[in-house]
């Protein structure tokens, strides 16, 4: 009986594809790694009795890195990495062992169908599980078809066997354009990380960060921040007037009327209007107007879309909210959360989706109800096609899910909902004063149907008063005329939301690799998530800007990576040649990396404003063996001693405490000892400075 290997990309894709599959008649085992699982059952493939055998893997097999030397930041000029510097696939993550686990399952199977997620990284993680497994799997006769892609977008019942019944073959240019992203992202980031850190940190003791990193993607992303933050400091309030007029219509109710004019930037003129105006007791009715307007109802959700009003409304980070997106994709609540798409495709079965939510005790009602009236085909978005927009694909309660998981299903499952409802319709009364020679406006909304504002609340039109009845010539008494002094206020730091907006408009990343980078600046100390989930750039991030707009601005503007994004599209289309690309790309940023090299200065001195050079920093700890004067201990990561007397620095363990260690020398070098120590109860152990990073034997590996 021949065999079928079977891969999905998680642990817990395998099993629940394994058991829609198998109707559930499976047997279970841990793989030889205990992160893997096999699942084994009979069934038919190609009109033949077989064996199943079903695993995963655990996201990417391998990754990309430099070889040996050119790993060792000491032995290398950063700019050999553009070119010379070899690079190879290593394991992603090596405990895991998952080629040996991949070839032990694979030998001697004679098909292979991989049930990799269906979007660039998936297609290319599917090369990965194909070089491990093909050597040893049984060799075809006669041209036979042994390997097959599977192409689905949720994980449900007939999604799968779907999937199941119409296997396709994986796609090697989309795999080649990850490979192409890789490589850039490796030797671009990597050189100018390697060269800026070490100058930096040569020269500063109180950066905060151990890493002073560039990313193509992760600077131009720091750079919209930075731009904000800009706008904000070179901001000048300005002072204008406002006319505000308070009518009576009945005995205890007055309508508040806006102004036509709107505003005006000079006092005496504003002053000029008001005396205009104050003297006249009545308000005349120029023009009265009704007219019916709609509020659109959403379009279907896409991942960038879903992102932003996570951070927006949700307060959940892009990085959290994508991961608590998969989770609920994995267990089979919604449809793949990586889509561009805001378009349904026409056979999608939009009804069976609603059916599956019309005995939720949150919205029953309104589903029953659409689903006897007929819903409402969703309007015409965009097609990017890769996967439907995300869709709820099971009911599941508060109980079920709870915490952010719940809010982010109940918010994805509400959005389906609207777009499948009618428009919000209301009616928008306007009506038009005369006040002197000043003409003033009020209007007011009522809703005549709420559509899908119903099953969206938060953006329900507000109800506003109804205004009185009455037509052109009518007149009413004026109780007030004042003058208002305001000033314009400046812009606010970014919000994550309006920072993933402008990456997508701009071709900043993907929509799987915006949380990334977003995440990045944050943990690298560039930018603080303020409340509000606003982003407010550190004095590191600020200069490190500044100081590419000094030297080249294209580094941190988002024109370069659009680009070659856009390049990289292309790859993954067939329409551009993959070296060729590379080459290119890797040409351009060698050349303004040697550029950047030569005028470093100017970053420099936008540095020494805003940081303290190595000797002014830190505190007097141990003699140095040299001149025996005291080194001084930086405490800032990544925490060193720096003799300034010598100019040398030398780097301590990390993540510790560091202690004068009984006033002992080494006897190799006369340096004094110094003990590191881990916490209170932790493990210590006492070093000499200038042997842990000069290792003094052969042998020795520095640190």
């Amino acid at each position: 009986m021949k065999t079928v290997l079977m891969v999905a990309e998680k642990p817990s894709l395998a099993q629940s594809i394994a058991k829609i599959l198998s109707r559930g008649s499976l047997s279970s085992h841990k793989g030889l790694n205990g992160a893997c699982s096999i699942h084994e059952y009979a069934g038919t493939f190609a009109g033949q009795p077989v064996r199943f055998k079903m695993t995963s893997v655990c996201g990417h097999v391998m990754t990309l890195d430099f070889l040996g030397k050119y790993n060792k930041w000491d032995k290398v000029d950063p700019a050999e990495l553009f070119s010379q510097a070899p690079t190879e696939k290593k394991e992603a993550n090596p405990k895991l062992n998952m080629v040996k686990f991949l070839q032990v399952e694979g030998r001697g199977c004679d098909y292979i169908v991989l049930w990799l997620d269906c979007d660039k990284e998936g297609e290319n993680i599917c090369f990965e599980v194909l070089d491990a497994v093909l050597p040893v799997m049984n060799k075809a006769h006669g041209g036979e078809k042994t390997v097959f892609r599977a192409r689905f977008s949720s994980i449900t019942d007939t999604d799968i066997c779907n999937a199941m019944a119409c296997l396709g073959e994986p796609d090697h240019n989309e795999a080649l354009s990850v490979d192409a992203r890789q490589e850039l992202d490796l030797r671009i980031g990597c050189a100018f990380t390697r060269f800026q850190t070490k100058y930096f940190q040569g020269k500063y003791g109180d950066l905060d960060s151990s890493l002073i990193s560039f990313g193509p993607c992760q600077t131009p992303t720091l750079g919209f921040c930075v731009e904000r933050h800009d706008k904000i400091q070179s901001f000048k309030p300005e002072t204008y007037w406002v006319l505000q007029a308070k009518v009576n219509t009945d005995k205890d109710r007055s309508l508040l009327l806006d102004w036509d004019r709107v505003r005006v930037f000079d006092r005496e003129i504003a002053q000029m209007f008001l005396n205009m105006t104050k003297l006249k007791k009545e308000a005349q009715v120029e023009a009265t107007s009704k007219k019916e307007k709609a509020k659109q109802r959403p379009l279907a959700l896409n991942t960038v879309e879903m992102l932003r009003v996570a951070s927006s409304s949700l307060g959940m980070g892009p990085q959290h909210a994508m991961q608590t997106a998969e989770r609920l994709y994995t267990q089979g609540y919604i449809s793949y959360p990586r889509t561009e798409t805001t378009h349904y495709p026409e056979n999608f079965d939009l009804k069976g989706a609603l059916r599956q939510q019309a005995n939720h005790p949150y919205w029953a009602d309104m589903v029953k109800r659409l689903l006897a009236e007929g819903i409402n085909r969703p309007r015409k978005g965009h097609d990017a096609g890769d996967h439907p927009p995300i869709t709820p694909m099971r009911s599941a309660t508060e109980a079920e899910l709870g915490g952010d998981a719940w809010r982010l299903y109940e918010y994805i499952t509400r959005h389906f909902i609207a777009t499948v409802s009618h428009d919000c319709k209301y009616l928008q009364s306007t009506i038009s004063f005369r006040i002197g020679p000043e003409l003033f406006t009020c209007s007011g909304k009522t809703v005549l149907s709420p559509g899908f504002t119903e099953i969206m609340p938060w953006q329900s039109v507000p109800l506003e008063e109804s205004l009185p009845t009455c037509q052109r010539g009518d007149t009413f008494t004026v109780s007030e005329v004042k003058m208002l002094e305001k000033q314009t206020s400046p812009p606010d730091y970014l919000t994550e939301a309006e920072l993933i907006t402008l990456m997508e408009k701009h071709g900043i990343g993907t929509d799987a690799s915006i949380p990334v980078h977003i995440n990045n600046i944050c943990q690298r100390h560039y930018v603080t998530v303020e409340t509000g989930r606003r982003l407010k750039p550190t004095n590191l991030g600020i200069v490190l800007v500044h100081g590419y707009y000094k030297i080249d601005a294209e580094l941190v503007l988002p024109t370069i990576r659009s680009a070659v994004e856009k390049q990289l599209n292309l790859i993954a289309q067939g329409k551009a040649d993959y070296r060729q690309v590379l080459g290119h790309t890797l040409d351009v940023f060698k050349r303004k990396f040697h550029y950047f090299v030569d005028s470093i200065a100017g970053m420099d001195e936008l540095m020494e404003v805003s940081f303290s050079p190595l000797a002014a920093t830190g505190k007097p700890l141990s003699h140095c063996g040299k001149c025996h004067r005291f080194m001084k201990y930086i405490q800032a990561k990544p925490s060193r001693l720096h003799c300034s007397h010598c100019d040398e620095t030398y780097t301590l363990p990390q993540n510790g405490t560091i202690k004068l260690y009984k006033e002992l020398r080494c006897p190799l070098d006369d340096f004094e000892l110094v003990l590191w120590s881990s916490g209170s109860r932790g493990k210590s152990y006492p070093l000499c400075p200038y042997c842990y990073n000069h290792p003094p034997f052969r042998d020795m590996k520095k640190g």
